[in-house]
């Protein structure tokens, strides 16, 4: 029996939350003009990841919801560890953002490439042609969360340790 359909839903799921934490951010970061704008962006591709994971599941007799269903509960990855930042320090919200929003990127390009591992072992190309398109995407809001939290690092962390005004 083929493992391919967990490994659908698990990079359905993850395309799911990576798109509601793109856009997330993009609301509660409105101010950060390139945050807001590109993280938009980005979510429309794990939007349109999603939508294509749920088609390509059919065959596999995996049922996931589309556009307008609502999404399974999923499980939050690294939210231990980014609640540990943000209580460390108050600011840092952006930050958090970026680095859940990294992880769940990271989690999401595991999925994308053994997925198409088992494409390549099951000989389905439709499989693996979805996986080769959708995958350096996946790569790509990688490279975008790296190079945000690597620019605005420095400004953030130094004004969150600085004393406030008013004490």
């Amino acid at each position: 029996m083929s493992a391919v359909p967990v490994v659908l839903r698990a990079l359905y799921e993850g395309e799911r939350t990576m798109e509601r934490k793109l856009l997330e951010t993009a609301a509660r970061d409105a101010a950060e003009h390139e945050v807001h704008h590109v993280a938009v962006d980005l979510a429309r591709w794990s939007h349109e990841h999603a939508e294509r994971l749920a088609r390509a599941a059919e065959p596999y007799e995996l049922r996931l919801p589309r556009s307008g269903e609502e999404p399974p509960g999923t499980e939050e990855r690294g939210e231990r560890a980014a609640r540990a930042l943000d209580d460390a320090r108050p600011g840092l919200d952006l930050l958090n953002d970026l680095r859940e929003l990294h992880l769940a990127a990271a989690g999401n390009s595991l999925d994308w490439e053994m997925l198409a591992q088992a494409a390549q072992a099951e000989k389905d190309t439709s499989l693996l042609d979805l996986a080769t398109a959708c995958h350096p995407q996946t790569l790509r809001q990688m490279r975008w969360t790296n190079t945000m939290i690597k620019t605005l690092s420095p400004q953030l962390l130094s004004r969150a340790g600085a004393p406030s005004p008013d004490a």
